[in-house]
């Protein structure tokens, strides 16, 4: 009897307690729907679904104007998000400054943002992103960039939502002796500006995002997983590196990118996010 009493105790206990443990906490993944911008043109709806069934957690959208994501009303939208089970996360948008930065209307500038804003905030974004800029011929005019980005920081930041800034490969080339990439980083307030940090543009500029991680602890709450095609398939980018690389890094967020697809845009998302569940 007593070897009864102590064979379930061996077994059901461990048991037990096993089954008291949380479950493991599924990998965030959101996807930027310029990845499926094909798919979208044809079946907005059925390819949200599509994401949502292979796994990402949400979206960053790519299709703001005047008012409305992909022609829909920013609750509109949020809805046809959040029936998928996904989140509306972020959405990239922009307003450049004229040419010649200093001769900018800035009252007509300042009133497209605020209505931006409140698109973005009635959609349940919860970070607005401005996907690239011109490339400035001086620092002065590189400044004016700087504190245009802190001011929209700033309004963001009382509307409730993180502003940022989303790199390509021009930031890394020189501007009066001065990296470009560099010097924004330096010149904008990190309370009101954060920057997301495109990995594989950041190589094709001759960097390592790693390194950057470790100069500017803190600067990069997102990330664009991106490679020349699909994800993986170039060699080109260290994600296994960087991937070890975000807790020390502080990102908060990880969006899958597809730019150039060699398949139907569906299939390259996933097999993208499939890759990158192998290195993480």
């Amino acid at each position: 009897m007593k070897k009864v009493v102590l064979l379930l105790t061996t077994v059901v206990i461990p048991m037990i307690a096993m089954a008291c443990q949380p479950a493991a906490e599924k990998q965030e993944m959101y996807i930027q729907l310029y990845s499926i911008r094909d798919a979208i043109k044809q079946d907005f709806h059925g390819s949200v679904k599509k994401l949502a069934a292979i796994g990402f957690t949400g979206i960053e959208a790519a299709g703001y104007s005047d008012g409305q994501f992909y022609g829909m009303s920013p609750a509109d939208f949020r809805k046809a998000i959040e029936a998928t089970g996904m989140k509306v996360l972020s959405s990239h948008t922009q307003r450049r400054l004229a040419d010649e930065p200093s001769k900018t209307d800035w009252q007509a500038v300042w009133s497209w943002w605020d209505q931006a804003i409140k698109a973005h905030k009635e959609a349940g974004m919860s970070y607005l992103v401005v996907p690239s800029m011109p490339v400035p011929k001086t620092l002065a005019d590189l400044k004016i960039y700087c504190d245009y980005y802190n001011e929209i920081g700033r309004r963001c930041n009382e509307a409730g939502i993180r502003f940022g800034y989303h790199n390509h490969s021009f930031e890394f080339q020189k501007i009066e002796d001065q990296l470009m990439y560099d010097y924004m980083l330096k010149n904008t307030d990190p309370s009101k500006v954060f920057f997301q940090m495109d990995v594989y543009w950041v190589v094709r500029g001759g960097y390592s995002p790693v390194e950057y991680f470790t100069t500017y602890p803190g600067r990069f709450e997102h990330l664009h997983l991106k490679d020349h095609k699909e994800l993986g398939q170039s060699g080109m980018v260290g994600f296994d590196a960087i991937l070890k690389s975000v807790k020390v890094a502080d990102v908060k967020k990880m969006i899958v990118e597809v730019e150039k697809y060699t398949m139907d845009p569906m299939e390259s998302v996933r097999v993208s996010y499939e890759y990158l569940k192998t290195v993480q």
